[in-house]
């Protein structure tokens, strides 16, 4: 039996402009189920594909029609010009068999989305440790520092440092048009014995669409590196849960990278739960 993709849309550009498709797989030429590819629009470096929406009907599962389906889209994203290629795998019952078939395809775990339903009660700051607003000059120098992160993380997805740096300027901007002033924005420095030892950025927002329904999120923790090992990151998660929580906001989301184990620990004690795993493969 031979299991391809027959297109169910025509090519259609995405709002950010790139492309993407729907296909329905057939065995056959019986349709059997269905996979949609993403190519994302080139923000200077190398093309980022997606398949999303991969279901095989329960009579056919078991036969290998999806991993035949997926590499069919594969193809289709190649000739988009994809370098790379994204699967998220949300967390529930059907995510081992999933995942499984993600990692037999060659793909990698590269993050986790996770969340937390928030307590009633404002959690306490360990004795001596506040968090504070940035001054302008503070919010600069951070803005500058967070930068050099995100554009670090960038390279080891691929990029050259300098498309690192393009895509990592106009993500902040993106994210903070209106610097510290951006509405629903909290960035906070952490001191501990009357010395700053890390900051904490996130997003209270709590409106959300079908297309984004991602929750108030935390976009970066940082610890001063002469100050790790103390429970600082601990802390500053906490007050991150504190500013949720003064503005009635009852759960709390973040991306940690499968890597960062120090990172994974402390969501874990801390009782966050995955709800998405992200993995990339290379084309």
């Amino acid at each position: 039996m031979t299991t391809t993709l027959r297109p169910l849309t025509a090519e259609q550009a995405t709002p950010e402009g790139g492309l993407g498709r729907l296909f329905a797989v057939c065995v056959n030429g019986r349709p059997v189920g269905r996979i949609a590819a993403t190519a994302h629009a080139d923000t200077g470096g190398p093309r980022l594909g997606e398949l999303t929406a991969l279901v095989i009907d329960p009579p056919d599962r078991g036969r290998g029609r999806g991993t035949v389906a997926a590499l069919a889209a594969e193809e289709v994203l190649r000739g988009w010009g994809c370098a790379r290629s994204r699967v998220e795998v949300p967390q529930g019952p059907d995510a081992p068999a999933a995942l499984r078939l993600a990692e037999a395809l060659g793909y990698a775990l590269r993050a986790r989305h996770l969340l937390k339903r928030l307590p009633d009660s404002l959690p306490e700051l360990p004795p001596g440790s506040s968090g504070l607003p940035l001054t302008d000059q503070e919010f600069d120098d951070w803005y500058r520092a967070e930068a050099r992160r995100v554009a670090e993380s960038e390279v080891g997805e691929g990029l050259s440092p300098e498309q690192a740096r393009a895509r990592a300027e106009r993500a902040l901007r993106q994210a903070l048009p209106y610097g510290p002033r951006t509405p629903f924005t909290v960035v906070r420095q952490l001191r501990a014995a009357g010395r700053a030892v890390g900051s904490i950025w996130l997003n209270t927002r709590t409106d959300s669409t079908p297309e984004a329904p991602r929750p108030p999120w935390v976009y970066s923790v940082q610890v001063e590196p002469e100050h790790r090992g103390h429970g600082h990151g601990r802390s500053l998660m906490l007050l991150a849960e504190r500013e949720c929580l003064d503005v009635g906001v009852r759960r709390l989301g973040l991306n940690v990278y499968a890597d960062n184990a120090p990172a994974n620990a402390l969501y874990r004690a801390l009782d966050y739960r995955t709800t998405r795993h992200i993995l990339f493969k290379q084309l």
